[in-house]
């Protein structure tokens, strides 16, 4: 039996945060990054607040790579706030943040109800509708996965004005870790109809027009397409969860402290070449999904396995276009230190969440040969 649920609203478009006064209680926790309050853009959410006579108060202490001293910190912000509405605002991290923090919250204080609006800056991690936060640890260099339905946000707002700013490597970036979830989502074993429609939509969006807004950031309308998609990739792996490029990926963002979305752009083509098996003699079964994802994007090959690797190359050249390194040697890591924590690596991406719904059953010794295939490029 399989099951599908959208328990967030969305509103999406230009002005979309005039909803805001419609929507929260009386006390409000306004949670963003540092930049979201030195730049004033936080202020588009608290004027409205100001001008519907709400009380709130705003912890602008989120960093990159949320970690635990941070949500700890903003549980603190709650207990003296008790909100009965959180407003997340920011990128991943942002939100991230603001999802532990009400689940921490709402658990250690007895019928505590707080309700959460989401409004992601950037176009890319979906967190405005999933279950998912991804928390650091930085005393171990890793990170770990939150999973509870619990965690998602009631209310998701979409408003390109908060996105038409973001510089374009932030852009590339965060773009390509919405082509990640919806490949990812595509070809996980809890691919659904449902979640199929939603990824397909998503890196069609993202295929024809990232690198559209990554020219040019002030196109609104194409701000407003690729926002959605990320919202739909969102929505996809929140059902059919994702693989082990996130695995990877968590694992290298948390030792290395390498940007989440580089990461993954990284890791996605060697990813691809591994679950398909196309460097092997016997192909794997979900090289026919790749196969199809290939075709819908207008690539095809005389079979499904040279659609696929010219996939793996469309995505390589994609990233190229954008400045994206096609390798961890280009971005300056110490080769002995990279070498020396694979194995680690390998063995927290064996126990994340993500690769419990990888088509391909992984070993931690194909884990740490993916991590040396990027170091060095060539899949």
């Amino acid at each position: 039996m399989g099951s599908f649920k959208m328990p967030t609203k969305i509103f999406t478009g230009e002005q979309s945060i005039t909803e805001i006064p419609s929507l929260i209680g009386q006390r409000i926790l306004v949670i963003c990054d540092p930049f979201m309050a030195s730049s004033g853009k936080v202020s588009l959410v608290t004027d409205l607040l100001d001008a519907s006579q709400r009380s709130y108060l705003v912890f602008s202490e989120v960093v990159p790579d949320p970690t635990i001293d941070v949500v700890a910190k903003g549980v603190a912000q709650a207990v003296a706030c008790e909100p009965d509405t959180i407003i997340a605002l920011g990128g991943g991290s942002a939100l991230d943040t603001a999802k532990a923090v009400r689940q921490i919250y709402t658990q250690g204080i007895e019928e505590a109800a707080v309700q959460m609006i989401a409004i992601p800056t950037t176009s890319g991690t979906g967190s405005e509708v999933t279950s998912f936060a991804v928390i650091s640890d930085p005393a171990n260099h890793s990170k770990f996965a939150l999973v509870d339905d619990a965690m998602t946000p009631e209310f998701a707002i979409l408003d390109p004005v908060f996105t038409m700013s973001v510089p374009g490597s932030v852009t590339a970036d965060t773009g390509m870790d919405v082509l990640t979830h919806t490949l990812e989502a595509y070809v996980s074993t809890q691919a659904t109809d449902f979640t199929d429609a939603c990824g397909e939509k998503a890196m069609g969006i993202i295929w024809q027009d990232l690198v559209k807004v990554y020219r040019d950031g002030q196109n609104e309308a194409l701000r407003t397409k690729v926002h959605n998609a990320s919202c739909l990739a969102g929505m996809a792996f929140s059902e059919a969860s994702l693989g082990i490029c996130h695995s990877l990926a968590h694992a290298l963002g948390g030792r290395f402290h390498i940007p989440h979305g580089r990461a993954n752009a990284i890791l996605l083509p060697y990813v691809i070449a591994y679950n398909a098996g196309l460097n092997e003699t016997k192909a794997q079964p979900c090289l026919t999904k790749y196969a199809q994802a290939a075709n819908l994007l207008g690539i095809h090959g005389g079979t499904e396995k040279s659609s696929v690797t010219l996939l793996v190359a469309g995505i390589q050249r994609l990233a190229k276009q954008m400045a994206i390194p096609s390798s961890i040697t280009e971005i300056g890591i110490d080769e002995e230190e990279f070498m020396q924590a694979i194995p680690e690596m390998a063995q927290a991406a064996m126990k994340d969440t993500c690769t419990l719904t990888n088509p391909r059953v992984p070993t931690q010794i194909e884990l740490e040969d993916l991590y040396r295939r990027i170091w060095r490029g060539g899949y």
